[in-house]
Parts: C-alpha cells; structure tokens; sequence
C-alpha cells in the first residue's frame, strides 16, 4: 500500500434472539451501517447502493429515516429513496440485494445525531404516542421488503430529552419487539458509549430482553469539538496518561458497562469506524496525545467536513504526499494516528480491526458493525483488495472465503435474477462502473455492476416485470407503452 503501513480499526457485532442465550458458538455478526446520503458525494467518493457487495455483511442498515412532527415516520430524502415521483428508489434497490445473497438480513434505520431527541421524546411518551408511531413503521418495512428496524435515538433523556425517556425507551422497544414478533422481524438499536449517557438513558436489563442485539457506537470519543488531540476511538485508556473522564472513554470500558448493567455479552455488537477524527496543530512540535490543538483538521474532498476524514480520504492523503506522513500506535490505544506538519488524524487500519476483531472473540460478544461502509477504501484504490475494513472483520469473525453472489430465484411477482460468470473485464464492455446500466439490447433488462477489485466486476441481471421497461434515468422498472425504450 504505497509504502505505508496503515492500521484498520475492526469491531465485532454481537446479536442474539431476544430472551435466549446463546453460546459463543453462535455465528458471529456483521453489521454494517450505509449512509444514504454517499450517493451526493464527488468524484472517487461517491457511494450508490450499487458499490455494496452483498456477500460482505451479515446485516446491512439504511440510514437513515427520520420522526415527524406528528410522531410517525417520515422519508427524509424522497427523490433518493423512494420510487415513487419518479424517485431513484434506493430502499428497494437496497431490499433487493436478498435476491443476491437470500442470507442477508437488511434493516432501516431511524434516527442519528442530526435528528436530536425531542420529537423522539415526545413519541415514546403515550402508549398512545408510541402505538401510532409502530403503526406507521411496520406498513413501511412491510412495503419495502425491510427484514426489521433499527432505533438509532441519540439520546433517551438526553439533548433536550424527559427524563422519563429511559422508562418510556424501554416500553418502545417492548411494543415493537411484540408486534416484529408476529412478523419475524429484527429490532435493534444503535447506543451510545458514554457511561454517563448509558446510566441515564437505558433501562439496560429491560431493553436486553426487548432487542435482538445491540449495536454499541464505540467510536467519537474525541474529535475536534476539544482543543487537545486524542483518537477517535481507543481501545482501552493509557496508564498515566488519560485521567478523569478520559478513562472511561474508550471501548473496553464501554463494553464492560453495558455488561455490569445487565446485557448479555453476547448481544452487544461492538461499534468500529471507517473514519477517523482529526485537528490542526497549534505547534508542529507537538504532536502526540493531549498536543494543543484548537482547530479540527481541514475537510477531505468527499466527506468535505472539517475534522473527519474517511479512510479513504486518509489513503488518499497519504498517497498524495508520501514519505510526509509519520504514523504512531500506542499499545493501549491499539489503533494508529498520523500527523505532517500541524495536520494530526486519528483513525484505524487492518491492523487495528483485527485486534478488535480479536476482542469480540476473546470477550464472547456477538460480532462487530461498522459506521459506515461508505467511508472503506471500496473501490480498493490504495489497498490490496475493495473494502479492506470490512473484509478483514469478515474474514476474522466469520472465516472462509468471501463468496461470490450465487444464481437466485425469486417469488414470480418480483423482479428475477441471476448472476453470469464473472467477467474481467466483461466481454462486452457492459460494465465500466459500479451501478446499474440497461441491456444495451433489451429494454426490459438490465444490469448491476458490483465491482470486486482490479477492473473486475461480477454482473446480476434482472429481468423487469411484464409489461414494464427499465429507465436508465430513473433506475427502476416503470410502465411504458411507446415504441423503442425510454
């Protein structure tokens, strides 16, 4: 890789049956979350559905779906995820990759950091309010082909939260878990892994029993909303070094928290990042942990945020100025930072996942997740393979080679599928993307083109329903009685 020895964090995902303990044998979890919103990104970081390689995870999350004022539900970017309104459709693109690999397990989730807590609060507060929220979800999941739902509330009793929402948190997911069982459904949840949050927003016991895992975001410990450097997501806390708070804020701490309130191991999924935080130095001199730095780091090209950058973007970076960048790993930390001159980021390599990858075995959890896939280096531009992150946590919680998309078959009213030979490249040039293109032939054809490193790419064909015609602009089968195609 260029020369540099980058380190990736991994961490493993733990889910389980609600209620049901399960042994440490019990196949391992990942998790890994897509931020819908890659799709608008520049150049080499844009991310469609269509850059996903669905053999990779064992569960994929679409985020994210969003509260409205009334309680219920509400699509937050209509024209990306839906079909309708002549939208690109991206959940059901998103739904359809079960036709690729009938194992996968796909959830939606609702919530994230910019949705706050208020209206959240305000739904969980009435069983009233809670029942009419669930009744606008599971029409919705239902619709879409979602396998569950993931409640991603930040935080219960938190940023402008009651402090009734840990109870009224607990009987949400109660209710839902109640209804999903009729269903056979997931529900899980992303939370945090601050110790003061945990204490004051879950009933930890209770939600236990009430999700099939949980899904702990061990990450964003520091970042560029402090004036010193630290990383963005440290294992464990340096001897002498870190003291008050930030000898919680770590990962292994996080974890045991969960545990001595009351969740099984085995359900706790443990959070990893595809990203890393960063600053600007005050003093080029100074350039360990706790180094004077009031400024974050300046924006990457494609997350185009100051003070985070994907791993990608840290490639990119690296390979654009080589031989500038030093890179230290602190054993306790576990994962690497790098600086040049006054810039200093924070991140996690192949390196760094295996060793949570590790963890999650040593500790009897239920696997990893990753926030977010997007942010991997999947077009494998500055590393061996596409999604070296992802691939490594693959490969060392579930072992075996990753497979390749089988041949399907799919329920008569659905669009079918089948997967051809891989081509490198294919023989007639169809595919020199990622995406989907039409049959050049066909109109009632076409194609996804999910890359699998060097050039190559295997090739799913669908076959639109009678009657309708597949249109390029659009990304979806729609009817269409003129002559010739769209």
């Amino acid at each position: 890789m260029e020369g540099f020895k980058l380190l990736v964090l991994a961490a493993a995902l733990i889910g389980v049956t609600c209620g049901v303990s399960i042994s440490n044998q019990e196949p391992k979890k990942l998790v890994c979350y897509y931020g819908s919103w890659a799709v608008y990104r520049p150049g080499d970081g844009k991310f469609d559905v269509e850059h996903m390689d669905p053999m990779l995870c064992t569960h994929l999350i679409y985020g994210f779906a969003g509260l409205a004022q009334d309680g219920t539900l509400r699509i937050l970017d209509d024209y990306n995820d839906l079909e309708e309104n002549w939208g690109r459709g991206a959940m059901r693109r998103f739904t359809n990759f079960k036709l690729v690999n009938p194992n996968l397990k796909v959830l939606l989730a609702i919530g994230g950091w910019n949705e706050g807590s208020i209206r959240y609060s305000d739904m969980a507060l009435t069983q009233a309010s809670r029942r009419r929220f669930i009744d606008s979800v599971t029409p919705f999941l239902d619709r879409y082909n979602f396998d569950g739902f993931d409640l991603d509330w930040e935080y219960p009793a938190d940023r402008g939260g009651r402090p009734e929402d840990k109870a009224n948190f607990a009987l949400l997911c109660e209710e839902m878990r109640a209804d999903f069982d009729t269903r056979g459904w997931l529900l899980t949840a992303a939370v945090s892994a601050g110790i003061p949050t945990i204490d004051k927003a879950y009933d930890v016991p209770s939600i236990s029993r009430s999700l099939h895992f949980i899904n702990v975001m061990t990450y964003d410990f520091h970042g560029g909303w402090e004036s010193y450097t630290h990383h963005n997501s440290p294992m464990d806390a340096i001897p002498e070094v870190d003291t008050g708070n930030n000898t919680w804020l770590n990962a292994k701490s996080a974890i045991d928290h969960w545990i001595t309130r009351g969740c099984p191991p085995e359900k706790l999924i443990l959070g990893m990042g595809t990203y890393g935080r960063g600053w600007t130095l005050n003093d080029a001199s100074e350039n360990g942990f706790y180094a004077p730095a009031n400024q974050p780091i300046e924006a990457g090209p494609y997350t185009r945020e100051p003070g985070i950058w994907g791993f990608n973007e840290v490639l990119e970076k690296f390979a654009q100025e080589p031989g500038q960048w030093t890179i230290v790993r602190n054993e306790f930390v576990a994962a690497p930072y790098a600086f040049n001159q006054r810039k200093w980021i924070s991140y996690d390599d192949v390196e760094s996942i295996n060793g949570r990858v590790s963890y999650v075995l040593d500790k009897g959890l239920g696997g990893g997740m990753f926030w977010s896939i997007e942010t991997d280096d999947f077009h494998g531009l500055y590393s061996s393979e596409a999604f070296p992150l992802l691939k490594t946590a693959r490969r060392g919680l579930i072992g075996g080679d990753i497979p390749t998309p089988p041949p399907t078959t799919t329920d008569p009213t659905a669009p079918t599928t089948v997967t051809t030979p891989r081509p490198s490249p294919p023989p007639d040039g169809l595919c020199t993307a990622p995406g989907l293109v039409p049959n050049p032939t066909n109109c009632r054809i076409y194609h996804m083109c999910v890359p699998i490193g060097g050039g190559e790419y295997d090739v799913v064909t669908y076959h639109c329903p009678e009657g309708t015609v597949y249109f390029p602009d659009m990304q979806i089968c729609n009817w269409f009685d003129g002559p010739g195609c769209p």
